[in-house]
């Protein structure tokens, strides 16, 4: 078991989520630049100059490109000290080097942050292979030395514990959207077949009644026409959104007058109003489900973590071309902020996005003059983004 964890290890790829160079990199290496220039200035006990230079520029140039190139990022850093510190060791120069060098530590934290399985292991042991070298050049007490491994060591822990918490961060958010995905196309899939069943019904009136009354066979003809329009239109809504097949039981999926019934007593707190205005006749079967689904998410978020609140307030409007949906309440955030699990950051709130997304429409939620607010924007047919 501990080889193939070992061999798992090795195999790890880089992370593709790596940010780009920008202007923080750029601001980290002038602020390294200056403070190596403020030591070569005050202090007396140092290195040779040339040999410092060199030390100072195998740290900073490689900080730009650690993300990019972690393992080259290492190997020129800490190849051009071991270099620096041979050459120390054999001519007996006196002197020690800049406490700025000790932004290696970033290098080493980079190198288990973005690098691969392969990189890490390389690069961890070129910075071994330093270690006991620069031990000699600036000999320390047996303490001393264990800290410099402790430093390097405790650096490629975090980074190597903060890349698989954003690993399974990732995968979380992916799994909160995935599961979206699938429901959303179980309700698409239960109104098909509400449509394919009354597809059936009619073909046998219609069937029924053709020798008897033709005009009234004519009229099923243009009910099955309409049926089937609307049912190829949820057809190509669940080939947007299915991405993996299941068992899907048949049931009426909630719509517009199911969201009236979230609406509550007064003597419910938080007690929950529902208002209902403009036209919503010719909704999409999925933008219904949607917005019964919001509204059923947000109101079940703002009992649970909007703190000290008394009324939530659901309004659905009706537009031209589109449905608003907004949820209000008058809650108190911890410290201004939502709570865990309540935020951007909740994989309720991710999947309440996705759901919007999928069907063409925006997604907000945060912070209100007072408590907190979401609100949704569909178009009227549902339309996939």
């Amino acid at each position: 078991m501990a080889t193939n964890a070992l061999r798992s290890l090795w195999a790890e790829p880089r992370p593709t989520n790596a940010p780009a160079r920008g202007s923080r990199d750029w601001a980290l290496v002038a602020a390294l630049f200056c403070w190596s220039v403020v030591e070569v200035a005050l202090r007396e006990d140092l290195a040779p100059l040339a040999l410092l230079l060199l030390a100072v520029l195998a740290v900073l140039g490689p900080l730009l490109w650690r993300r990019a190139h972690p393992l080259l990022a290492v190997a020129a850093c800490f190849g051009t000290w071991t270099v620096v510190d041979s050459v120390r060791i054999l001519t007996g120069s006196e002197g020690g080097m800049l406490n700025s060098m000790s932004a290696a530590l970033i290098l080493a934290y980079a190198l288990f942050r973005w690098g691969s399985g392969r990189e890490a292991a390389s690069g961890l042991g070129i910075i071994l292979l330093w270690l006991p070298i620069t031990n000699v050049a600036d000999p320390v007490s047996l303490w001393g030395a264990v800290a410099g491994y402790g430093f390097f060591l405790f650096a490629a822990a975090l980074g190597a514990a903060i890349r698989y918490r954003t690993k399974i961060h990732i995968r979380d958010v992916d799994q909160a959207k995935a599961r979206e995905r699938e429901q959303l196309a179980r309700e698409l899939h239960d109104t098909v077949a509400h449509h394919v069943s009354g597809i059936a019904i009619q073909a046998q009136a219609g069937r029924a009644i053709a020798a008897s009354h033709p005009e009234r066979a004519i009229e099923a003809l243009v009910t099955i026409e309409d049926a089937a329009t609307r049912t190829l239109t949820e057809l190509r809504d669940i080939v947007g959104v299915l991405r993996a097949s299941q068992d899907t039981e048949f049931a009426p999926q909630p719509g517009m007058a199911e969201i009236q019934q979230l609406a509550t007593d007064a003597q419910t707190r938080p007690s929950v109003t529902v208002t209902l205005s403009g036209e919503f006749d010719d909704l999409s079967p999925a933008v219904r489900a949607a917005i019964y689904r919001l509204a059923q998410e947000s109101v079940t978020n703002a009992r649970r973590h909007a703190r000290h609140a008394t009324r939530v307030i659901v309004a659905v409007t009706g537009e031209a071309d589109q449905v608003r949906l907004t949820i209000d309440d008058d809650g108190a955030p911890v410290s201004g902020r939502a709570p865990a699990g309540y935020g951007l950051v909740g994989y309720g709130l991710i999947g309440m996005r996705e759901r919007a997304s999928l069907l063409g429409g925006s997604f907000q939620a945060g912070p209100a003059a007072r408590g907190w607010r979401v609100e949704a924007v569909l178009p009227r047919n549902g339309a996939p983004g």
